[in-house]
């Protein structure tokens, strides 16, 4: 497997995971907060400024040295923020539930509380995938396309693979448990990766 093939790799589960965990926002925060079109607007907000803030620190953190090794420890840190959502998700509404009377303001606050970090860290995946890829400026325009069209895909296909299927079959905290997984699995490959040296 070429390093290039690896970094696709990460990008497409890194949309993948982006998609899959707005998606099961929307199942964490219902029992508390509902499930109305404010819940969601809550979700997507969340999710698009910790998105942008994420593109912003990725494309800031690529400029200085990038490696795969570095690349790696965005996707171990994005399962540690990640999988604690399992365990203190219902304390961290329920709070909120009780002190925030607004369902609107409830539903963006523990939004934010429980989405953003993770969000932002899978943020800087798509940034930090262009600098490894691209070489030369004559290539960029063409290796953002590819990249782009690889991280779209792994979201869509996250969408559909969460809605249609996984929902149905798992419960929420086990689907995060698999999302945490396939970013620890995919650092350990890009670590892996680094260390053999493989070409491009």
């Amino acid at each position: 497997m070429s390093m290039h093939t690896v970094i696709y790799t990460l990008a497409f589960v890194g949309g993948f995971v982006i998609m899959s965990l707005e998606l099961l926002g929307g199942r964490v925060l219902a029992p508390y907060f509902g499930s109305s079109i404010h819940v969601w607007g809550s979700i997507i907000t969340i999710f698009m400024l910790s998105l942008s803030i994420g593109y912003l620190l990725g494309g800031r953190l690529s400029v200085k040295e990038p490696s795969l090794k570095k690349f790696a420890i965005v996707f171990l840190m994005a399962a540690v923020f990640l999988y604690p959502l399992v365990y203190y998700s219902e304390a961290v509404m329920m709070i909120i539930f009780e002190h925030v009377e607004d369902p609107r303001y409830g539903s963006l606050l523990a939004s934010g509380m429980l989405f953003a970090l993770p969000t932002i860290l899978l943020g800087m995946i798509s940034p930090y995938s262009v600098r490894l890829l691209v070489q030369t400026t004559e290539e960029s325009g063409y290796m953002a396309g590819r990249l782009y069209f690889v991280s779209t895909l792994g979201s869509a296909i996250g969408t559909l693979a969460t809605s249609f299927y996984l929902v149905l079959y798992f419960e929420v905290n086990t689907i995060l448990g698999g999302l945490t997984v396939s970013l620890l699995a995919v650092g350990v490959l890009a670590i892996v990766t680094h260390r053999r040296g493989l070409p491009s």
